[in-house]
């Protein structure tokens, strides 16, 4: 944390930025898989993990159905506590995610059949400006690095939308 914020007041102080406490009270930067946001409401940094993968602990797995944007189907044996965007890419599924799940890009925008989305936790407000980016954004539209695999997601289908290319 001591790099980290020696890094900000480093950048704060150049002659390129002059308004200092603007930066300290809005600071966002990633650093080691990590979110370090401060606040004008919270003037210390906290930590916020984005890549939300957890280590498997079993080897239980679960089948999950990936669809592509021509209605192609492929079956994957998916870890449970894995996140969506690692399991598609363990298992060759073409889902981009360009930001390698840190909360950074939409390009792994999956939707979900509804009955699935309202058993998803709620979206964090970053996962939320995310799916803004996203094409055909959908009601039950998620980010994949943000779901984890359950058990109760055995046999479940979710759409990799149309890219825009």
């Amino acid at each position: 944390l001591k790099l980290v914020r020696n890094e900000i007041f480093t950048r704060a102080k150049s002659p390129l930025c002059r308004n200092f406490s603007m930066i300290y009270q809005s600071v966002v930067i990633r650093f080691s898989g990590h979110c370090l946001q401060s606040s004008s409401h919270h003037k210390k940094l906290k930590i916020q993990p984005y890549h939300t993968s957890f280590p498997v602990l079993s080897s239980q797995k679960v089948p999950i159905y990936y669809v592509d944007d021509m209605g192609d189907e492929k079956e994957v044996q998916a870890e449970v506590g894995k996140n969506l965007l690692d399991v598609a890419h363990d298992n060759d599924i073409e889902l981009e995610g360009a930001c390698g799940g840190e909360l950074a890009c939409a390009t792994c925008h999956l939707v979900f059949e509804k009955d699935i989305y309202d058993t998803l936790p709620d979206k964090d407000p970053e996962e939320d400006d995310m799916l803004d980016l996203a094409y055909e954004l959908t009601d039950t539209s998620r980010l994949g690095c943000q779901i984890i695999v359950r058990e109760d997601m055995a046999n479940m289908r979710v759409k990799i939308p149309d890219d825009g290319y």
